[in-house]
């Protein structure tokens, strides 16, 4: 009877995230009135999500940048001591837009150089449409560029679910994209797209990282140890299977990219539930995911060192419909957190690693809230790892994490 409940627990929540998958494969158009009901569910859909994604991140200094929608507006403000307090918000963008806040779909905040970086998504009135979008402050915040659209393909389509890595040089984006496979019916998934713009240059340069991915699961980006990008997403391996895949930006693919799951997920939806990328101080590539595959469904762990992996580590509580995972990694130190509901409250659960994932600490219980809530964030500034939880009732919780 357990195994069944928690069978039913992980088919519960592909089910319930699977319908945007579901029907972004029909974004090319069909009968009118179904797509005419299709959009406006979209629309109010988009209109009615609680806002409560928000992105942060410390810069080099220790102060801590925050990201927020309020209403159609994107809104930064920054804290000098740890979260305690923030600066008066400043708006990004002057002309109201639609701004995509909620769950996998999130705005991205980065800052390097002395640049704060923002990205975020414009929801289109077109289902499951939009634009990826980016600012930048060259004055502490005070001000932002002019927002401008990324994408150079401007079709009303899936440009969605924006990543972010900035560093001294410039800033580097990677996002969900459908232009290849709009008018394709033979055409699988998505694609995943890339665009870099080095500081003091005019526009963004777009260029496709591979074919066929996932239509809208997050994509994680980090650097690795000699400052090369990685992206990690959900890819559709095959014909259906839905697996996670691992490139470097920049480099060459010959063929599919690195499989880094091998889960053989079968579903034909997006399950809406993406995965999380480190990297450690010996290069270590640290990767979390979710699966609903029936041999081992819900949380996954590895480590890849080269061209060794690890054996996938299953963590989480099944009978408590564990997911979205998150990751952070200094030195040989590593945490991983993740959302549980005991059908009562909300609750961050983490585990920390002291040896680059080789042993875990056991899984503990380090926040809880009854209420709606947005998906845990781990950050790492002021020599230490810090999550970040917003919640709909309370507000933002911001927590130093020590071993």
């Amino acid at each position: 009877m357990v195994r069944m409940n928690r069978l039913l627990g992980i088919s519960a929540i592909a089910a319930t995230l699977a319908w945007a998958g579901a029907v972004a494969a029909h974004d090319s158009g069909s009968h009118a009135p179904a797509a005419n009901s299709m959009a406006k569910m979209w629309q109010e859909r988009q209109e009615q999500a609680p806002r409560l994604a928000v992105a942060a991140a410390f810069d080099e200094q220790g102060r801590l940048w925050l990201a927020r929608v309020v209403g159609r507006h994107l809104q930064v403000s920054y804290s000098d001591d740890a979260g305690g307090s923030f600066s008066t918000p400043v708006t990004v963008n002057p002309v109201a837009e639609l701004i995509s806040a909620d769950g996998e779909a999130r705005p991205r905040i980065a800052v390097a150089g002395g640049r704060v970086h923002l990205s975020w998504t414009q929801a289109l009135p077109q289902p499951f449409a939009g634009h990826v979008r980016h600012a930048q402050s060259s004055d502490g915040g005070k001000s932002f560029s002019p927002p401008e659209t990324v994408n150079d393909d401007r079709q009303p389509i899936t440009h969605r679910f924006n990543s972010m890595l900035a560093d001294a040089d410039g800033v580097t984006l990677a996002w969900i994209d459908k232009r290849d496979g709009h008018s394709r019916k033979d055409y699988r998934g998505a694609a995943i797209y890339t665009a870099r713009r080095g500081n003091g240059e005019a526009s963004f340069s777009n260029r496709k990282l591979a074919d066929h991915s996932c239509e809208c699961c997050r994509l994680a980006m980090a650097a690795d140890e000699r400052g090369r990008t990685l992206v990690f997403w959900r890819h559709i391996f095959g014909k259906n299977t839905r697996d996670f895949a691992l490139a470097e930006i920049g480099a060459p693919l010959a063929g599919e990219p690195l499989r880094a799951s091998d889960d053989g997920w079968q579903i034909d939806a997006c399950p809406h539930h993406g995965g999380d990328l480190a990297v450690d101080g010996r290069g270590g590539r640290h990767l979390a995911w979710f699966t609903g595959a029936a041999a081992s469904p819900g949380l996954h762990y590895r480590r890849i060192d080269g061209e060794r992996m690890t054996p996938p580590r299953a963590f989480g509580d099944l009978d408590r419909q564990p997911g979205h995972p998150a990751l952070a990694a200094a030195g040989d130190e590593v945490w991983l957190v993740w959302r549980e509901f005991d059908g009562e409250r909300n609750r961050i659960v983490g585990q920390h690693s002291l040896d680059r994932g080789d042993h875990w600490s056991p899984a503990a219980e380090i926040a809880s809230d009854p209420g709606a809530v947005d998906d845990p964030l781990l950050l790492r500034g002021r020599g230490a790892t810090w999550l970040l939880w917003n919640r709909a009732g309370s507000g933002l919780q911001i927590r130093k994490l020590t071993p």
